[in-house]
């Protein structure tokens, strides 16, 4: 159900959040031929702001994972650029956010989810095991051990429906609100809520970004 309609319809019978979902891929896709095509030593113009948010990215990545930053720079980039600009197509009249649906969402929390996880086990194998139990080594300290395991467990299993349902669930809060207070004072109010949609898009972003940072981070880092 939508409140007004649409500017890009349907295609092929998708749901209106995966048309939409194209539509951030072709234009990041878009926005990457045109620098790499204009690339200059001197930065300027479209070429300057993808530098910068490169830039952020990889001093996030490096600072929380360290020598490994650089391997995992490639997702938490793509995660980034494609989250912020998915949330941002929900300011424009006509357009959707597809991280207000929780089909979008879950379908990146769930492969970092993975990653974590895949990568932890090649690094540390079966020592990742560690990353469960908690600091305790002793035989007296086994029911606490176990303790320890199902609670991680059940934390880490946790991980994704966090990552999905906040991202989902402040994109859907934005866009209420802003539907709301459209009705009330057409002009002046979502103006100003209108500024403060974009500072949530950028937040939520980052947000999502960081919490994926630091989960693998979290799973290549020596157990002590």
């Amino acid at each position: 159900m939508h409140e007004s309609p649409l500017l890009i319809p349907s295609i092929i019978g998708e749901p209106p959040f995966v048309t939409y979902s194209w539509v951030a891929m072709i234009f990041l896709l878009g926005v990457s031929l045109i620098v790499r095509s204009s690339m200059k030593l001197v930065p300027q113009g479209v070429q300057n702001v993808v530098e910068v948010a490169m830039e952020t990215l990889l001093n996030l990545a490096e600072s929380n994972i360290g020598h490994m930053g650089k391997v995992f720079f490639p997702l938490i980039t793509t995660l980034g650029m494609y989250i912020l600009v998915c949330n941002f197509l929900g300011l424009i009249p006509g357009f959707e956010a597809p991280t207000s649906n929780i089909n979008t969402t879950a379908s990146m929390a769930i492969p970092v989810f993975l990653a974590t996880h895949y990568y932890g086990v090649k690094i540390h194998k079966f020592a990742y095991l560690k990353h469960f139990v908690g600091p305790m080594r002793s035989i007296f300290a086994l029911p606490l051990m176990l303790l320890m395991f199902f609670i991680e467990l059940i934390g880490h299993f946790a991980r994704p429906l966090t990552l999905s349902v906040r991202l989902f669930g402040n994109m859907i809060a934005k866009h209420k609100i802003l539907l709301i207070l459209g009705f009330l004072a057409p002009w002046i109010i979502p103006t100003a809520i209108l500024g403060l949609g974009v500072l949530v898009s950028l937040i939520q972003a980052f947000v999502f970004v960081l919490l994926t940072t630091l989960y693998l981070a979290g799973a290549v880092e020596e157990a002590h």
